[in-house]
């Protein structure tokens, strides 16, 4: 699944009018920009000592504009080991083009809704299970409807797995009202400081929801190294709450939130400029990941969570649609 956009018409204005192609300009605006931003604030002087030896080297000569982005991302994730750092080539892209901020919303929105706001499949598996596979996290605005439909729908299953496999993130607020689902009251979860204004906010989740909330039942969030940012977040935060059981593989480990910046009207440019902070563990999953509660291979994880969730109806002697040799039998299957 493709990125979700979370709202580029809200981008800080930062557009060079360097010549076209002009790579010491971009390089420079780039560098002022994580001078400015990141959440480190010596660390700009790394990447500007990382591209004047990459420069000296050629390593940027004879690029296109879509190499020239990929090397700049790879190499900044790299030396700076951020994951959250990112630049990506804008084809065709004017300032003209955006419109106005509710236009550009609606462009948004419209790109999400060609991926259903991320939820790729939801259904109930044998066994009265509920099952959410989900991609990315789009701007809640737009995106409550389905959320709303897809935990409706599982709402009357015994248990719960949340499909974060190919989860790379995206919107803050988003992942608050989907954590919201799972809280009983409004909960307090973490901080986010922002070292460009100095300013500390607190992220909580809602006491109430336009959906059925899921509470008082076994959930299992399946991840890999692929779950990304906000993604990761969503299990690490029911995770410390103690309501999911994380089922998979370690996670991506980027926790810092981002900044969006146009460079010479060419490049989209992702700084991580905050730091959050678990309000249980005072801490977060910055180059850790989320640790899995049962480390398994992620092609594994599905199954291994079904059968989880089939155990513990036999256990606490929940009544599905199955009887218990059917259960039994499946559960076999499960494990050949």
């Amino acid at each position: 699944m493709k990125k979700l956009l979370v709202g580029i018409s809200l981008l800080y204005s930062s557009i060079t009018f360097a010549q076209k192609d002009d790579k010491a300009a971009i390089l420079s605006d780039i560098t002022k920009k994580i001078e400015q931003y990141y959440i480190d604030k010596d660390t700009y002087k790394k990447v500007d000592s990382l591209f004047q030896i990459e420069s000296k080297k050629g390593s940027f000569n004879q690029l296109t504009q879509k190499e020239f982005a990929a090397l700049l991302t790879e190499r900044l994730r790299t030396v700076i080991k951020d994951k959250h750092f990112f630049v990506k080539y804008l084809e065709n892209y004017t300032p003209e083009k955006q419109g106005n901020e509710k236009e550009s919303e609606k462009l948004n929105n419209f790109h999400n809704s060609l991926e259903n706001f991320g939820f790729e499949q939801v259904q109930r598996l044998e066994g009265n299970i509920g099952y959410i596979n989900f991609k990315g996290f789009a701007e809640p605005k737009s995106s409550t409807k389905a959320l709303e439909s897809a935990m409706n729908f599982v709402a009357n299953t015994n248990s719960l797995i949340i499909d974060l496999r190919e989860n790379g993130g995206g919107d803050n607020g988003m992942l608050l009202l989907f954590c919201s689902y799972f809280f009983n009251n409004k909960t307090d979860l973490y901080t986010t400081y922002s070292r460009y204004n100095n300013k500390t906010e607190l992220n909580n989740t809602q006491s109430k929801v336009s959906g059925d909330k899921y509470l008082n039942k076994k959930v299992y969030i399946l991840t890999s190294n692929k779950t990304f940012s906000a993604g990761e977040a969503f299990a690490y935060f029911l995770q410390q709450y103690k309501l999911a059981e994380i089922i998979g593989e370690k996670t991506g480990g980027a926790a810092n939130p981002v900044e969006h910046f146009i460079i010479d009207n060419q490049y989209l440019l992702l700084v991580p400029s905050g730091k959050i902070t678990s309000l249980v563990s005072h801490t977060n999953w910055e180059h850790i990941g989320v640790i899995p509660d049962r480390e398994i291979k992620v092609e594994n994880a599905l199954k291994a969570a079904h059968t989880e969730a089939l155990r513990n109806i036999l256990t606490t002697d929940t009544k599905t649609e199955l009887s218990i040799p059917e259960i039994k039998n499946l559960i076999n299957k499960l494990e050949q």
